[in-house]
């Protein structure tokens, strides 16, 4: 987890398990072998090595941290365990965690006999947070109690910071723990003695961590809020070194939060003052946080020239490394594979020379996995002439090289994550006994570990291996063991990142993605040839929904629906017995349909067909769907999806006297309306209602019909300056009356008087059941192009959650967007429109996939009004019915004007 950096004061007890202690000469003998031996022969040796060490957890330190542990360590004044208090923080700084427990102990003994508490209870805060980097929780728990203890018993105002930075290792622990609203109050408390000491770079890390507090709980507003504070508190102080690395906490902060240009700003002021202070330490840390901002804007050309710059200027041998592998990773991305070449000696003769520790293993095999991709990517592009020289061998002795010190160093976690890698390096030449043996090694010492995000890559890997040789049982008992973990996970996963954290490579599409893919393909399998297993058929729909939600939490970098929900089986069995649901999957070689009928069991089928194909044809159906003179070429698509997803089914729906259908939609299929759907005669809107829902459940799915329709309308005519590329909306004073003549009772907020803080306030100030919105707006897969235009310019999709919540509760039934469309280009665009429907908290979220002919909009608008307002039928009903009439009027009766109005969440 990233948080202001925590002060480091360090330490304690080593926790005791049996290992084997091979002699120094034998270990170099080792490594020897390993440079000599073949891939198939590897194997023997690293089960020897791979004896379970000391457990360990991920962490960086935060230069900021080097002033406070100079301090501390200056109050050791006895020569012995002040020697040993400063061994034990380098060690501590070159990631020899479980050595520097070792160390510490005995500087801690010595304090002890010595009487000297002050001191013993330094070391011991210090101890406490070695044991957090081991996962050794007891023992950092009961170290950093024991300090605290000690700490309370002296003169309260002479050691007021030093039992502050005891408190701020206590406050990370909580956090790391699970318990957010301890670990907040114990900054709060620490933000307090940091003020009254007159200490702001103290003052700065507590709101810090307590953003990081805030943010682990959902409550992104609050979080905001208090890094807003931060960069406020930084604004009156003089530039110095502390500054800089505030700052540079705060943006790196910021980038967790998708605050991307307020990191930027950050970064760069960070950058500036360490260049006016002529810090080269702190200019390479700026240089590369700003590289990794430029990175997730998706810049790579800014992102390799902020990762060249920090080669240039930083004097530490391990930042110019991991710039230069991120940098790696962004050319093999965007293929080019000349400048692969030049680097990939560059890096390798610099990671002979870095010092032995945690960063330097996870460097080596972060470098290993990029030459597979080095690989990989120059055969598909035919282009063998470069760096022709390698071979898989050369991967197989880094990982051998970083398996055998991490045995060295004690370190469990690294062991585990270079065993995974390796084991993968098996798996890609078939060879699945050996590529099992390690998989199985390094997933007993991640559990141990308590190093859940490399946990999971393990127990997917053995679902893999296990799958490959067909014992499907296996198999699926390790895909089930990788999601439990996933979900463990879902709150950090948004942190993870490999822009953020440089240890472990992550990428959402290809390391969380897959693993819920293969999953619900390897439970579908294993009903091939059997009646369907409605439980197994469950628990496929569950593993998608999971794999959505982990998507919106990806996308919004928080865990995003919480709370009570009702099941939509319940729905539509109780309440809404006249609907069914759809859920399709696509997977790799076919595309599967679960459907779910009132008061019957849960039932699929399934076309043989690839994804690629499946993704070819929506890709170019939702392009024509927008061309109104194209409507023979959507009818044929659109029958071809019809026939994947319907065609065996209507009989059934038809007999079951089904009227709407929701659908809860995977894949490219999230970009296609479904009302377009073609059966050879009619569209799928000329039979039914039609709804789209973000997962299996309803948050208290309750029908608007018996409210009184009051309504917030909020449009622009003309898009505000610098938004040139948005047309003008001339109809949306008729689109307003018209929802007026509807006998709704509206208020609203036209050009300059629709303003963010004004529709906030509006939205406070009175009951409204329905907002409207006539603006543009854009849906991306990216969070930061999410958007809708107000006066003033655009309103974020993240910031929606203050705009349409009171107090985190929902205020909101109905969410209109009538002119937003999704990012032109961008094939996973309606993650964004799930997004917004959800930030917004809305029951019902009605929105248009593309932007449409204002004067159709404002009568599509109208006549959905005229039905709702009947107080006889459900929202999707009068959806429906509102798209039939543009349907039969001769000006707009081409998909491109009506299907392009979804509705999203209840349909009631």
């Amino acid at each position: 987890m990233l948080m202001a950096k925590t002060t480091r004061i360090f330490g304690a007890n080593s926790v005791k398990v049996k290992r084997q202690n091979q002699p120094k000469r034998w270990q170099k003998n080792t490594l020897a072998h390993f440079l000599r031996l073949p891939l198939y022969f590897l194997i023997a040796l690293l089960c020897i090595l791979g004896s379970p060490v000391l457990a360990k957890v991920p962490g960086s330190i935060n230069p900021s941290s080097q002033l406070t542990i100079n301090s501390l360590t200056s109050l050791a004044v006895a020569a012995d365990p002040a020697s040993l208090l400063q061994q034990g923080k380098l060690l501590y700084d070159d990631g020899s965690f479980a050595k520097a427990v070792e160390v510490l102990q005995q500087a801690v003994q010595a304090y002890k006999q010595q009487g000297e508490n002050l001191k013993q209870a330094v070391t011991l805060s210090n101890l406490s947070l070695a044991y957090q980097q081991l996962g050794a929780w007891s023992q950092a728990q009961q170290a950093i109690k024991e300090s605290l203890n000690l700490l309370e018993g002296q003169d309260e105002n002479q050691n007021l910071q030093i039992f502050a930075q005891s408190l701020d290792i206590q406050g990370r622990l909580q956090l790391t723990m699970g318990q957010a609203e301890m670990a907040l109050e114990t900054w709060r408390r620490t933000e307090k003695i940091y003020t009254q000491a007159n200490n702001q770079s103290g003052v700065v890390r507590s709101l810090i961590n307590q953003a990081q507090a805030w943010r682990t709980q959902g409550f992104y507003p609050r979080a905001v809020k208090t890094l807003d504070q931060v960069s406020q508190t930084l604004k009156s102080q003089p530039d110095s070194i502390e500054k800089t690395v505030s700052l540079r906490s705060l943006g790196d902060a910021l980038l967790v939060l998708g605050n991307l240009d307020k990191s930027q700003e950050a970064l760069e002021e960070s950058l500036r003052i360490a260049r006016n202070l002529q810090s080269s330490a702190d200019i390479g840390a700026s240089l590369f946080s700003l590289g990794n901002n430029a990175r997730k804007k998706e810049d790579n050309l800014r992102a390799i020239a902020y990762y060249q710059q920090t080669v240039a200027a930083s004097p530490s041998p391990l930042t110019k490394v991991q710039a230069q592998i991120n940098q790696l990773s962004l050319l093999i991305e965007d293929k080019r594979w000349a400048e692969v070449q030049t680097l990939l000696p560059l890096i390798q003769s610099q990671l002979d020379q870095l010092p032995l520790s945690r960063a330097s293993i996870y460097a080596q095999v972060n470098f290993s996995q990029s030459l597979a991709k080095v690989k990989s990517g120059i055969l598909q592009a035919s282009s063998q002439n470069y760096y022709s020289g390698w071979s898989t061998k050369d991967s197989a002795v880094l990982l051998a090289k970083a398996i055998q010190q991490s045995h060295d160093l004690g370190d469990k976690r690294a062991e585990a994550y270079a065993l995974k890698s390796l084991g993968g390096l098996y798996e890609e030449t078939g060879q699945w006994s050996e590529a099992q043996d390690l998989t199985r090694q390094g997933l007993a010492l991640a559990q141990s570990s308590n190093a859940p995000e490399i946990t999971y890559t393990l127990e997917w890997q053995l679902g893999r291996l296990l799958w490959a040789q067909k014992d499907i049982n296996g198999a699926i008992a390790a895909y089930d063991a990788a999601v439990d973990t996933l979900q463990s996970l879902r709150r950090d996963l948004v942190v993870n990142k490999d822009v953020i954290n440089q240890d472990v490579q992550f990428n959402f599409r290809d390391s969380v993605e897959p693993v819920y893919r293969q999953s619900v393909e390897l439970l579908l399998k294993s009903q091939e040839g059997k009646s369907s297993d409605e439980k197994i058929l469950e628990k496929a729909r569950q593993r998608i929904e999971a794999l959505q939600l982990a998507e919106l939490d990806d996308f919004f970098r928080e865990a995003c629906l919480q709370g009570q929900r009702v099941a939509l089986d319940q729905v539509v069995d109780k309440d809404n017995p006249t609907a069914a649901i759809l859920y399709p999957i696509i997977l790799e070689k076919e595309l599967q349909v679960i459907v779910k009928i009132p008061n019957q069991p849960l039932q699929n089928y399934s076309t043989k067909i690839s994804h690629t194909e499946v993704e070819e044809l929506l890709v170019k159906l939702r392009k024509n769907l927008v061309n109104p003179t194209a409507t023979k070429t959507v009818q044929t698509q659109a029958q071809q999806v019809y026939n994947w997803l319907l065609k065996p089914i209507e009989s059934k729906l038809q007999n079951s006297r089904v009227d709407t259908l929701v659908f809860v939609l995977d894949g490219q299929l999230r970009n296609l309306p479904m009302a377009a759907l073609y059966d050879g005669k009619q569209y799928l809107v000329e039979k039914y209602a039609v709804a789209l829902s973000v997962g299996l459940q309803l948050l208290d799915p309750k029908p608007l019909v018996k409210q009184q329709l009051r309504a917030l309308t909020a449009g622009l005519t003309q898009p505000p300056p610098g938004f040139t590329k948005f047309a003008p909306l001339l109809a949306i004073k008729s689109e307003f009356d018209g929802i007026a003549k509807a006998g709704v009772s509206t208020t609203s907020l036209l050009d300059g008087d629709f303003k963010k803080k004004n529709l906030e306030g509006e939205i406070s100030a009175a009951s409204f059941n329905i907002v409207h919105l006539a603006t543009h707006g854009q849906f991306s897969s990216r969070l930061e192009d999410t958007f809708i235009l107000d006066f003033d310019g655009q309103i974020n999709v993240k910031d929606f959650d203050t705009l349409f919540r009171s107090q985190g509760k929902t205020i909101v039934e109905l969410l209109v967007l009538s002119a937003c469309q999704t990012a032109t280009g961008d094939s996973r665009a309606a993650l964004g429109l799930a997004g917004a429907a959800v930030r917004a908290g809305a029951r019902s979220t009605i929105a248009s996939l593309w932007q449409i002919d204002d004067e159709s909009t404002a009568m599509f608008v109208s006549a959905f009004y005229q039905e709702l307002k009947s107080g006889k039928i459900t929202k999707a009903e009068a959806v429906h019915r509102a798209q039939l009439k543009l349907l039969k009027h001769p000006n707009y009766k081409a998909p491109s004007f009506w299907s392009a109005y979804v509705l999203i969440g209840n349909w009631l």
